[in-house]
């Protein structure tokens, strides 16, 4: 194989290497920040176009690659108990790469805002103070500071996104609404991210795991009811909300028997 060759092999698969321990820092939470943030922005966004879409998925991503990096250094014995396999806790990246990443991060997702509007660019500014308050303040370590961090840091997300989708330099009252109410939501349900927990902070499932289950039972279905009221649902939204309660009601029911 000639030089040129064996040099394009080693480059493609260092990227591979790359790019895997990015999916290992950011791949757990598709499902707990990307997805319910990209949905909740483009429900709130009037009429989003493709190319918007996919700028304000790789703007999200690269703020969770950025918080996950810059969180992950201060809990790794958390992180080997609860989650061996990020890049950090295995081994992968070693923690003076890890520092160094995330302060490059840092300054390329406040320049990569400053491409959309100034108020983005404010946004992602917030969400790099809310970082810093969480991880290098020793915040996130508080059990009422580091769920009012998270909320912070979710509802941020949340108006980062919809501004790129929107196009618009500010939120109008609807989305506003929105937002408030998705902050009250997460706010009363967040400890439920730590039900697979198995050390670390001392967070409410940890703490108290059967009554947690309890609240978490009631909290959703209660919130459900005014929420419908707030934004004039139809009745069946209230039916749908009473389906969820006794089902939810069943499964609780059923898996404290099997146990």
């Amino acid at each position: 194989m000639s030089s040129s060759g064996s040099f394009a092999a080693t480059t493609f698969c260092s990227a591979l290497h790359h790019c895997e321990t990015a999916w290992l820092f950011t791949g757990s939470d598709f499902k707990t920040l990307i997805f319910p943030v990209m949905v909740f922005a483009t429900i709130v966004s009037p009429r989003p176009e493709p190319l918007a879409l996919a700028c304000t998925v790789c703007w999200l991503w690269f703020h969770l690659f950025q918080f996950n990096v810059s969180n992950q250094p201060y809990s790794p014995d958390e992180d080997i108990a609860d989650k061996p396999w990020p890049p950090l806790p295995s081994g992968r990246i070693s923690f003076e790469d890890s520092r160094a990443l995330r302060w490059a991060l840092l300054v390329f997702c406040l320049g990569l805002s400053s491409l959309f509007s100034l108020n983005v660019f404010i946004t992602s500014g917030v969400f790099t103070a809310l970082m810093i308050l969480h991880d290098d303040l020793r915040l996130g370590h508080h059990p009422i500071f580091r769920n009012l961090c998270n909320i912070a840091a979710y509802v941020t997300a949340g108006v980062g996104c919809s501004l790129i989708l929107s196009g618009e330099s500010s939120l109008d009252g609807t989305s506003i609404k929105a937002f408030s109410c998705s902050a009250l939501v997460i706010l009363l349900t967040i400890h439920a991210q730590d039900f697979a927990d198995v050390n670390g902070d001392e967070t409410l499932p940890i703490v108290a795991p059967e009554e947690s289950r309890i609240y978490e039972l009631c909290a959703l279905p209660l919130l459900s009811f005014p929420l419908t009221s707030f934004w004039s649902l139809e009745p069946l939204q209230h039916f749908l909300c009473l389906y969820r309660f006794l089902g939810r009601t069943s499964l609780l029911s059923l898996s404290r028997r099997d146990s």
